[in-house]
C-alpha cells in the first residue's frame, strides 16, 4: 500500500518533469532558429549539444560512482542512454525542422500507449484494466486538445513519422529500466548512460561543421546557449527525476508525464499572447483524469 505521502512526491515528480520537458519543444525551437524564424544551428547540431551538455555535467557523477553500477547493467544502461535520450533528441530536433513544436509536443503523447504495447509484446508486462482505461481517458483528452489548438502546419506531415518513432524509443527505455535496472541508482543511469554518449555527440558536432560556424556572432551564440540548457535541463536533470519517479510509480503512470506535456505547451502559449477556450480546457481536464485514474492502487 502506497502512502498519501509517497503519492504527494510522485505528483511533484510527475508536474515537475512535464514542466521541464514540456519546455524542451520551444527551446529545440530557439537552438535551431533566430528570433526572426531563420535557421542558426542545424537539427544534428542542437540535439549532439543536448546530448553532449547532459554528459559534461554529469561526468563527475559517473566517474565517482561507477563502482555502483551492478555487473553486468552497463550494457542496459548504455541501451537506455541510446533509445531515451541520445535518438530521440536528433528524431525531435529533425522533426521541428518541419512540423511545429506544439505538433511534436502532442505527438509525444502517444508514449504510455506505445509503452503498454511494447510492454505487452517484448517485456510480458501485466496492465492492469484499470490503468489501461486511465491510459484510454487521457490519450482522448489529448485529442480533445489537439483538436482545440489553433491551426497546425501539416505541409510535412512525414516529418512527424520521427516523433512516433521516437515515443517507441522512449517506450523500450522505459521498459528497460523497469525490468533491468531497478537496483540502479537513478542518477547512476543518468550520469553513467549519458557520460558514454560524450564521445558521439562530440563526433556529430566535429562532421557536421559545429565548429567552422561564427559562434561568436549573437544569433549562434544564442543559438548554442539555449541548446545547452535544452541539455542541463531537459536532459540531465530531467533524465534523473524521470528514473526516480520510475522506481517510485512503475512504469504506466511515469510513461504519462507526456500527458502532462500539453499543459505546459498552452502556458506558453499563455506568455505568448494566445487564448485559451473551452474545449482546451475540457481537453486538460479529461487527461488530468486519466492520470489521476492510472495512478490510483487497486
Amino acid at each position: 500500500m502506497i502512502s498519501p505521502n509517497n503519492k504527494l512526491v510522485n505528483w511533484f515528480l510527475f508536474v515537475l518533469i512535464s514542466l521541464i520537458w514540456g519546455s524542451s519543444f520551444i527551446l529545440m525551437k530557439k537552438g535551431m532558429f533566430n528570433t526572426m524564424g531563420q535557421p542558426t544551428l542545424s537539427a544534428f547540431h542542437v540535439a549532439a549539444i543536448r546530448i553532449l551538455s547532459a554528459g559534461l555535467v554529469l561526468l563527475p557523477i559517473a566517474i565517482l560512482q561507477i563502482r555502483k553500477i551492478p555487473k553486468g547493467n552497463g550494457r542496459y544502461i548504455i541501451i537506455s542512454a541510446l533509445v531515451g535520450g541520445f535518438i530521440p533528441a536528433f528524431l525531435f530536433c529533425i522533426a521541428e525542422t518541419k512540423i511545429d513544436s506544439s505538433l511534436a509536443g502532442f505527438l509525444n503523447a502517444l508514449t504510455p500507449v506505445f509503452t503498454i504495447i511494447v510492454g505487452l509484446l517484448f517485456f510480458d508486462s501485466a496492465i492492469q484494466k484499470k490503468r489501461m482505461l486511465g491510459v484510454a481517458i487521457a490519450f482522448l483528452g489529448m485529442l480533445i486538445l489537439f483538436l482545440a489548438n489553433q491551426p497546425l502546419n501539416f505541409q510535412y506531415l512525414a516529418y512527424a513519422g520521427f516523433v512516433l518513432v521516437a515515443t517507441i524509443c522512449y517506450a523500450f527505455n522505459v521498459n528497460i529500466v523497469s525490468r533491468y535496472l531497478k537496483e540502479t541508482g537513478s542518477i547512476n543511469i543518468a550520469a553513467f548512460g549519458f557520460g558514454v554518449m560524450i564521445i558521439p555527440s562530440l563526433l556529430v558536432l566535429v562532421f557536421t561543421g559545429f565548429f567552422k560556424l561564427p559562434l561568436q556572432q549573437h544569433d549562434f551564440l544564442v543559438s548554442s546557449l539555449f541548446s545547452i540548457t535544452l541539455g542541463v535541463m531537459g536532459t540531465a536533470v530531467a533524465s534523473i527525476l524521470f528514473y526516480m519517479l520510475l522506481k517510485r510509480a512503475g512504469t504506466l503512470f511515469t510513461s504519462m508525464v507526456t500527458y502532462g506535456m500539453p499543459f505546459v505547451a498552452l502556458g506558453w502559449g499563455l506568455l505568448d499572447g494566445e487564448g485559451v477556450n473551452a474545449l482546451q480546457v475540457l481537453g486538460l481536464g479529461v487527461i488530468l483524469g486519466g492520470v489521476y485514474l492510472t495512478n490510483r492502487q487497486s
